[in-house]
């Protein structure tokens, strides 16, 4: 069955919101497998929806992507979207999409800080809710507290009072069923089906014959360039159609409709209609941005959208100006670096990208670190080449005083790191404004300036041993807090390019901790290692031992070096100062000074302590 055959009636548009791996995606394996989306002998991947390379490496979704299942006589499409605060631009452009939301919480973690996140947008744009409690096979699991929890967080987020009355359903989505009730049988997926078709309304199709739809999502296809993906709020579209894209600047622009696609299961179809309430896409034109009003009639009215979270971090991007360069990648201009940034501004739109007057750097404002991590690793997997900055905060002025933006921070520990938590939590700015304790773990509330969540995470990970939850939501913008120190150590620079030596690794290694490896190639100004005292101190790691009548030079070999300090892309730009960059490329990533030489790294230094 299409949708060209379906009346709006018989669609269900939901989003499927809920916490970084509580479970989300693989609920919507589940349902399209019970849905017979997929032959009975089809080996299915795991996690399904998942399809960029870092989703399934990093083990969360980064992109809102949708899909259709038909279940009896009904169509319901499928959002899932992100759980991590760095990727919230995606979910809230997506609620304009859908008029319904299942939350997924986990049964022994509960309702967390991305559930509030989340729960949070689709409350305010008015959505219903459909609860699944998941994981209720866990041992420890506790659906009922949850459910409590849940009803708690609906209060607190001044649900209305339908959406407090939400439907519960208890289950696994990794066992493959729900249930009404605790006490019923565990069988199958149907309940949920009946639930969503019961609870989730059909779209609100406006009248009239003419087409009108928001374009949420774009998306690229190599056959037929951009596509614009969004709900269908009137009238209906077919290939051929003339079509008007009306620009946010008021001055619309005529196309001709190329294509007409549907989301079905895991793939997009060419479809010879699309209907008032579906969510489709159609390409046709050489521009179109998220946020647009596609129409059929040149005077229609645009529709509003979304606003979005402002972005509170800002990286720079340049040119890779080390000796090595051009050597790792084959995308290494900056009109290669700029164009590819100006695209994924299009797509992406909570990271904006700004011109700096300077022809080789670009500035990139998002939502968080990772958020730029993935950008940045995305580009590096195309062979990009390039340096990225430390992120620095986005300062506004109000009323005459500088002012930064603040998170409220949510952290569950173990009770025995809850200590070494409030001490950094201190050293970074952070208020602690609640605990709790249970069951040998501590859940704390704090607020703290974002340039404190800076690195925050891998000093946590440290803290608690790798057990510490964190996540975090914009809060405000505040008076200007002062100095924060993230990194309390200096690093061991290198003098000399060349090849690293054992011998030399060996005595830099009594200095402190080594980030590269015997036969690691270096440069002048490259970071070699971490010096546990707060300043820089230059060293020669290509120096060789020199060939005495007593010893051969190489009887070294045979001593072992304590293995480096190895950086991912996020750790490195994390863990880098201001006066310092990372180099990225296809195959490395490195740390390195702005300034390479140290005789003019000197007399800056000297400059700006006079």
């Amino acid at each position: 069955m299409t949708s060209s055959t379906i009346q709006s009636d018989k669609i269900r548009n939901l989003a499927i919101v809920a916490h970084v791996d509580h479970g989300k995606t693989t609920l919507v394996d589940q349902l399209l497998r019970h849905s017979g989306a997929f032959r009975d002998n089809q080996v299915l991947e795991e996690r399904a929806m998942d399809s960029m390379d870092q989703e399934r490496e990093r083990g969360i979704t980064i992109k809102a992507k949708n899909t259709s299942v038909n279940w009896g006589d009904y169509l319901i499409n499928i959002v899932d979207t992100p759980g991590h605060a760095d990727f919230g631009g995606e979910v809230e452009r997506v609620m304009k999409m859908v008029d319904g939301v299942m939350l997924v919480v986990d049964a022994y973690e509960g309702p967390q800080a991305q559930t509030r996140f989340v729960l949070q947008k689709a409350l305010a744009s008015g959505l219903n809710p459909v609860v699944f409690v998941n994981k209720i096979d866990r041992p420890n699991a506790r659906p009922e507290e949850m459910q409590d929890l849940v009803l708690e967080l609906f209060l607190e987020l001044e649900a209305s009072e339908e959406q407090f009355n939400a439907p519960f359903l208890f289950g696994s989505a990794r066992d493959g069923y729900a249930k009404r009730s605790l006490d019923d049988e565990d069988k199958d997926m149907t309940p949920l089906f009946e639930a969503i078709t019961e609870f989730v309304p059909p779209p609100e199709v406006e009248e009239g014959p003419d087409f009108r739809m928001l374009v949420s999502n774009v998306d690229w296809s190599d056959y037929v360039g951009r596509i614009a993906v969004g709900k269908v709020l009137s009238g209906s579209v077919r290939i051929g159609d003339p079509i008007w894209r009306l620009r946010k600047d008021g001055k619309p622009e005529r196309a001709k409709v190329s294509k007409v696609f549907e989301y079905s299961a895991l793939a997009t179809n060419d479809a010879s209609e699309g209907v008032a309430g579906n969510i489709i896409g159609v390409s046709g034109f050489e521009e179109v941005d998220i946020g647009e009003t596609l129409a059929g009639d040149a005077e229609a009215e645009t529709l509003p959208f979304v606003e979005i979270d402002p972005p509170t971090v800002m990286m720079s991007f340049s040119v890779n100006d080390g000796p090595m360069a051009g050597r790792e990648g084959d995308r290494v201009t900056s009109r290669e670096i700029r164009d590819r940034l100006i695209k994924e501004a299009r797509t992406n739109i909570s990271i904006k990208f700004e011109e700096t007057g300077e022809a080789t750097e670009f500035k990139v404002n998002a939502r968080g670190a990772m958020q730029v991590a993935v950008v940045v690793e995305e580009m590096r997997r195309e062979g990009f080449e390039g340096l990225v900055s430390r992120p620095t905060v986005i300062k506004k002025e109000i009323d005459g005083r500088s002012h930064e933006p603040f998170e409220t921070l949510y952290l569950e520990v173990p009770d025995d790191a809850v200590g070494g938590c409030m001490q950094s939590l201190a050293n970074r700015k952070g208020q602690v404004e609640s605990m709790s304790a249970n069951r040998g773990r501590t859940s704390l509330q704090a607020t703290i300036p974002t340039r404190g969540l800076i690195g925050f995470e891998f000093e946590l990970l440290n803290l608690t041993s790798g057990e510490g939850i964190m996540s975090h939501l914009f809060k405000e913008y505040r008076p200007d807090s002062g100095d924060i120190r993230t990194r309390r150590t200096g690093t061991l620079v290198s003098m000399e390019k060349g090849e690293s030596m054992t011998y030399a690794l060996r005595n830099i290694e009594t200095r402190g901790k080594l980030f590269i490896g015997a036969g690691d190639e270096v440069y002048e100004g490259m970071i070699v290692g971490e010096n546990p005292r707060t300043e820089d101190l230059p060293v020669n790691p290509t120096k060789a031992k020199h060939v005495t009548n007593h010893r051969a030079a190489g009887s070294d070999k045979t001593e072992t070096l304590t293995p480096a300090l190895r950086f991912s892309l996020e750790r490195a730009i994390e863990y880098i100062a201001s006066d310092e960059l990372v180099e990225v490329t296809p195959k490395n990533i490195r740390l390195r000074k702005r300034i390479l030489d140290f005789n003019v790294r000197k007399r800056e230094t000297k400059k700006i302590s006079s």
